[in-house]
């Protein structure tokens, strides 16, 4: 029946049957007419008319759904009838204040969007669509159902104009490529128009989330819009202005949103960084605000630091993440004038450094006066890193530089000044302060490719005599040495220091410079406990304390190696606190022994060897420390490892770090494995990890069932090491496999069988989960599908089929190191088993075995179709409907699966085809047709690479084709549900 014949009985038969009804045909035909009464004409009176006539709420409720499709259209209707409109629902609901509740809102929805839409629209010049705020007053003056009906309208305008500011980023993130260029010119400049209205009256930003949606949409407008398009706009000069008050104002109060702040530094740093760049003479005034903006945020720090210490609050500095993300923000803009920054903090640093050193010669003691200017100082030396730190960032000069001299200075004395006192006068936010300054001081003015006659050294010699950039290495070794000495028992001085040490310590011109150091003599012939306090055991450190060494170790490694050579003597002189370490626990051992000293040494010691082993890159170097530990003194000290695993396989604290240091020595990278072929290095470095990782995998499976929180730090990490280290041994090449079955050794064959029992105790879920589990269990995997296929037919059925289903699952993930490593395992097995076929009826007898191996997975496969065949779904649904990130990846399973299995794919492609309308069939069949041109029925490399490249165009043709839909499909009506 035509919709205009309609009647309102009929209208609300249908609404019944849409909202209430049951019957699924009666709701597709209800669905259909009211579709079509959204884009009729008469649309407005059957609205109104459903509203003033009908009888249900349900007539109701979808005269509003109307409306707000109506309003909502990208042609929106005159600016006359959406008054009306919305002045005649204001009416409604005043009069009916005793709707259905899901109508009041429904319609009030309609009132917000139009609302929304037309917030800046002026009439007679007049914003027509605010007065929404005078009728909402009236309603909150009437009776009780008036004042929630009030109250509603509110809460959804405040709710619709967040949603506004989220369509200000939506739009500002529009691609430029669908403007013409006077298009983007008239559309930027309504956009700059409307954030000039918001800042004129801020009045909206008020609700924080519309304060955090604003500060992000302004940062949103930078990266979509180039300064030098921003600056032509007419309003900019008075946008600018207004921003920086705005940026000015958050700032100063930081407590309010401090997560907002983030988007006004971005803002303001990619204008900055932007200014070489932009060729309009029009002026773009960031040489006025942005050392403002600086200024601000230099002085509302400071000025934070008391309110902190007198109201006890969260200090800022104690979030170093959120610290370190706005500093490096602001040091582009800081260096935009940098004369009025420098100015500013040479002064404000003198100031507070007097105050400090008048507080240390006071009788006071520790006072909450020693607390605000610690912090204060803590925070300027922050700030001297920096601008120190921008000059990487904006264009310099040597007056720069002597400004970058001047203020380092006073960093540099402050540092003297800090350390004399030690360990009397010490504090950690200062030290942290000061770790960062020295990093950023590293990465401007110290390295390879140093500028020698920099300015910066000019006043740092008259004051300091630091003349170049060897003194400045020695200062920075001594205060490393000086915090190894002082600061043991705090944590993150201890790991930042070793994590500058680390990050000087690559490089190999540094290097060359540092070993001539005192102070770097001194840490390689005195690494122990007893010159650095966090390498002892005692109980006072908390074991997770113990990952700094490592870091440790790397650096003093490097550093070893620049003059070792093949100095086998030199480094048993610097393993020699190892040694007695080793030899230490090797005696507790074999006595009464206290367990937790052991442990404890046992920790510190893999943590060490660990440190060492990964910054021993060459041939030479490494073999020294295996002879070290696996030879010279075989078998003494790995099976002290091996019975640690034994005794203390549930404390991961123990367990991690020698199977991690296990998995570091099985690494050969840089082929340092790569030993004589006369040597039996590499078979006996792998039978031991075999008995090591048998040991766990037996040790771990006896803790039972664990709770969700337990099982990934009690047992799944202990596999994912376990899995990496047999991954490195099975891709090494520096072990012949072979060696093992031939001379009845069992190592291999019993560390392949722990794999599998560990395997088979995590869920498919757990491997997928687990980032670190899954992406070393698929690439073991892979390399086990490889080489050692036999293993791989010679599981059992139940085995074979979970290892093939862990590949089907991992095959969809979003991980793209894991869906690659599936696609390879899948292609392994693929082709063997095509192969296999190839090859029936013509076995030769010296490859029976290989053969019987064959007939085995192609047995498998014929009690187990389903399993290639979702797996064959998986990877075409990849291509044709997902955005597949690793496409040749995808092609080379894809291949092997249609030349085995024929039937299936035509069944796949029939479904794939006749799922579309029939313009689209033909189209979608001829794109199957050339995806198979020119394919052979054979998987050499060739055909291979025809068929990915078949692929390519397939799936772009497919997704072009899907695209072209000449009518779209109506769409169910959700909005009414």
């Amino acid at each position: 029946m035509a919709l205009h014949f309609q009647s309102l009985a009929e209208l609300e038969v249908l609404c019944t049957h849409l909202y209430i009804g049951t019957d699924l045909t009666e709701r597709i035909e209800a669905e259909k007419a009211l579709l079509e009464l959204i884009d009729s004409p008469e649309c407005l009176s059957k609205c109104q008319l459903l509203l003033e006539q009908g009888t249900t709420s349900y007539a109701q409720l979808l005269a509003a759904t109307c409306l707000s499709k109506l309003i909502s259209r990208v042609s929106p209707l005159p600016i006359e009838q959406r008054i009306d409109i919305r002045n005649y629902i204001l009416n409604y609901v005043a009069s009916q204040p005793k709707l259905a509740p899901f109508v009041i809102q429904a319609l009030i929805q309609v009132i917000a969007k139009i609302t929304k839409l037309g917030w800046f629209e002026i009439q007679k010049d007049q914003f027509v669509f605010r007065e929404i705020i005078a009728d909402v007053k009236k309603f909150l003056q009437g009776t009780v159902e008036h004042c929630i009906i009030g109250v509603i309208i509110l809460s959804e305008l405040t709710q619709e104009m967040n949603l506004a500011l989220s369509c200000l980023v939506q739009f500002a993130s529009t691609r430029r490529s669908l403007f013409s260029s006077p298009e983007r010119a008239k559309y930027l400049g309504n956009l700059i128009k409307g954030v000039k209205r918001i800042l004129e009256n801020p009045q909206g930003l008020s609700n924080p989330g519309n304060y955090h949606e604003f500060c992000r949409f302004l940062a949103r407008l930078k990266t979509n819009y180039q300064l030098g398009e921003l600056v032509m706009v007419k309003e900019y000069p008075e946008v600018i202005r207004l921003i920086a008050n705005f940026t000015i104002t958050s700032l100063q109060h930081w407590e309010f949103a401090p997560n907002s702040v983030h988007y006004l530094l971005t803002l303001w740093q990619r204008m900055v960084a932007s200014v070489p760049f932009v060729k309009s003479t029009e002026p773009h005034l960031l040489d006025t605000y942005a050392p403002e903006i600086t200024k601000a945020f230099i002085t509302s720090r400071l000025e934070s630091v008391a309110i902190v210490v007198r109201d006890n609050l969260d200090d800022p500095l104690d979030d170093t993440a959120t610290v370190f993300q706005q500093l490096e923000q602001l040091c582009t803009v800081s260096r935009c004038e940098y004369e009025k920054t420098c100015t500013l903090l040479v002064q404000l640093f003198d100031q507070n450094a007097q105050n400090y050193q008048k507080l240390l010669h006071s009788a006071s003691g520790i006072t909450v006066d020693m607390a605000i200017q610690e912090g204060r100082l803590a925070w300027l030396v922050y700030l001297v890193g920096t601008v120190v730190g921008g000059r990487l960032t904006y264009t310099s000069t040597d007056e720069h530089d002597a400004m970058d001299g001047e203020l380092s200075c006073r960093v540099f004395q402050l540092i003297s000044l800090m350390d004399t006192g030690l360990p009397q006068c010490s504090n950690e936010k200062i030290e942290l302060a000061i770790l960062w300054f020295l990093d950023q001081f590293r990465k401007t003015y110290v390295g390879d490719q140093l500028q020698r006659t920099s300015k910066v050294y000019a006043r740092m010699s008259e004051v300091l005599g630091i003349t170049d950039d060897n003194h400045v290495l020695e200062t920075f070794m001594t205060k490393i040495v000086t915090n190894l000495k002082y600061w043991g028992r705090c944590e993150p001085v201890i790991s930042r220091t070793l994590q500058f040490l680390n990050d000087l310590s690559v490089g190999y011109i540094l290097l060359k410079k540092l070993v001539k150091i005192d102070a770097v003599k001194f840490m390689l012939k005195n690494h122990t406990s007893e010159h650095f306090p966090f390498l002892g055991i005692s109980d006072s450190y908390s074991l997770s304390d113990f990952r700094c060494r490592t870091t440790f170790y790397t650096a003093l490694t490097r550093l070893l190696m620049v003059d070792l050579g093949e100095d086998e003597d030199e480094f048993e002189n610097f393993m020699l606190p190892l040694t007695v370490s080793f030899e230490t626990v090797l005696q507790i051992f074999n006595n009464n022994f206290k367990q937790e000293d052991v442990k404890r040494l046992l920790i510190g010691l893999a943590r060490d060897l660990r440190g060492i082993a990964f910054a021993l890159n060459t041939k030479t170097s490494y073999t020294m420390l295996f002879d070290w530990m696996l030879y010279k003194r075989y078998p003494t000290y790995i099976p002290i490892l091996q019975r640690a695993l034994e005794q203390w396989y549930g404390e991961p604290a123990c367990t991690t770090p020698i199977l991690k240091l296990m998995a570091e020595l099985m690494q050969n990278r840089s082929q340092r494995l790569n030993f004589d072929v006369s040597s039996p290095n590499g078979i006996l470095l792998f039978r031991e990890a075999s008995k090591m990782i048998c040991t766990y995998g037996n040790q771990i499976l006896s803790l039972g069932s664990l709770s969700k929180d337990q099982i990934y730090p009690m047992k799944l990490k202990g596999i994912s090491i376990c899995y990496s280290a047999l991954k490195s041994a099975l891709c090494g090449n520096y072990v012949s496999f072979g060696v093992f079955k031939l001379y009845g050794d069992n190592h291999f064959d019993n560390v392949l069988q722990a794999f599998v029992k560990m395997l088979l105790s995590v869920s498919h879920s757990d491997l997928l989960q687990y980032r670190k589990l899954s992406q070393s269990y698929y690439p073991l995997l892979e390399c086990l599908t490889q080489d050692h296929m036999s293993f791989v037919t010679n599981l059992e059925p139940p085995v074979l089929l979970y290892v093939l289903t862990s590949i089907s699952e991992g095959l969809s993930t979003l991980d793209t190191v894991v869906s690659s490593s599936c696609c390879t395992s899948l292609d392994n097995i693929v082709t063997y088993l095509f192969k296999h076929i190839a090859k029936e009826g013509r076995k030769p007898l010296r490859c029976r075995e290989a053969a019987q191996a064959g007939q085995r997975l192609l047995h498998f496969m014929q009690q187990n179709p389903e399993v290639l065949q979702q797996m064959m779904s998986v990877l075409m649904n990849t291509i044709v409907f997902e955005d597949c990130r690793n496409q040749w990846s995808v092609s080379r399973p894809l291949l092997g699966l249609i030349l085995l299995n024929e039937k299936y794919f035509s069944e796949l492609r029939a479904s794939l085809i006749n799922s579309q309308p029939l313009p689209k069939q033909e189209v979608l069949a001829q794109c199957f047709r050339n995806l198979m041109e020119g394919v052979e029925q054979n998987l050499s490399v060739k055909n291979r690479d025809r068929f990915t490249q078949n692929l390519s165009v397939f799936r772009r043709d497919v997704a072009e084709a899907l695209r072209s839909d000449g009518s779209t499909e109506p769409c169910s009506l959700d909005m009414m549900s």
